[in-house]
């Protein structure tokens, strides 16, 4: 049985903040991140998109599960 998969993508915005990185993005209100370094920030953002998404499903009462977060950076 195949299973069908989404795929979103959702532009983050990583700013210094003079002791690392804050991440926002304006497609997700009200998240914001912080990471001591760029590879941290990724890290914290992988993670908050993920959470984000899973409450979204959560109040909808969804059955639909998180499976990876991805960032790629251009």
């Amino acid at each position: 049985m195949k299973k069908k998969e989404k795929i979103y993508q959702y532009e983050m915005t990583f700013e210094p903040n003079g002791s690392g990185y804050t991440v926002t993005s304006k497609q997700l209100p009200g998240l914001v991140t912080v990471g001591d370094n760029l590879k941290e920030a990724r890290e914290m953002a992988k993670d908050a998109v993920r959470c984000y998404i899973e409450a979204l499903l959560k109040d909808n009462k969804s059955s639909k599960k998180v499976f990876g977060v991805y960032i790629f950076v251009k």
